[in-house]
């Protein structure tokens, strides 16, 4: 399972929210570079960043730290936060994203979002799909849509996706542990009908104890982000090494 560390940022800075409220705003550094370079350190590889201006402005803001991050470090990064247009996307890519996480398009714009899927691959793209209660919710997940996540993902997983980011937004933040259930449900829901691939679905939100992780391994989960438990010191970079 791949280990990936979650930068958020408003206003250039690491910030974490509590159930995405952005009137729950935390500054954890005032240089994201210097908290990227430290998990470099640790031997992280992967990194996932996303644009809070960006998620609410609905297009890309943060590009000068995903293009600063990716060019002083070697970490493959995944960028998502209000990606709506292919001039969106052609920053992103261009500032050094390795992957796109598309949410909000993913429901609202179908045709660009599929569009995108079929232009750089499922292996680009990666969808965003954050519960709310069983709901898509989208805007910086200041809106929730009448997409049931599971559908919702099936759906997609038939037109070429194959990575999933999933946060249960109940447990964003609140450090009290992932959404195991909804995270077997969606893996026992999206396995190998015959004609698809099986989805590699990323946890993420809530994440609070290193003796998590060994349980989303066992679900099958093929990647985790994990925010605040780091930022709180509830998990240490050290103990992350041995799933690194």
């Amino acid at each position: 399972m791949r280990i990936i560390p979650a930068i958020d940022i408003i206003e250039g800075k690491c910030v974490r929210l509590t159930k995405g409220d952005y009137g729950t705003k935390k500054i954890y550094s005032e240089s994201p570079l210097e908290i990227a370079k430290t998990f470099e350190g640790s031997g992280i590889e992967y990194l996932h960043l996303v644009d809070l201006d960006g998620a609410k402005a609905q297009h890309i803001v943060n590009y000068k730290v995903l293009e600063q991050i990716a060019s002083k470090t070697k970490l493959k990064i995944d960028f998502g936060g209000g990606l709506k247009t292919n001039e969106d996307l052609h920053i992103a890519f261009n500032s050094g994203a390795r992957q796109i996480t598309g949410g909000s398009i993913a429901v609202k714009d179908p045709k660009t979002f599929e569009g995108w899927v079929s232009k750089y691959g499922g292996n680009k793209i990666i969808l965003g799909a954050d519960s709310d209660d069983g709901k898509v919710s989208i805007s910086g997940w200041m809106e929730q849509s009448e997409e049931d996540v599971i559908p919702f993902i099936k759906a997609y997983q038939k037109k070429g996706i194959q990575y999933v980011i999933c946060t249960d937004i109940s447990k964003d933040g609140m450090l009290e542990g992932p959404s195991f259930d909804l995270y077997k449900k969606i893996i026992a829901s999206c396995t190998n009908s015959s004609s698809d691939q099986s989805i590699k679905l990323i946890a993420s939100g809530g994440i609070s104890h290193i003796d998590e992780l060994p349980k989303l391994i066992e679900i099958g989960c093929e990647g985790v982000i994990i925010g605040k438990a780091i930022y709180e010191d509830r998990i240490t970079l050290k103990q992350l090494e041995k799933f690194v």
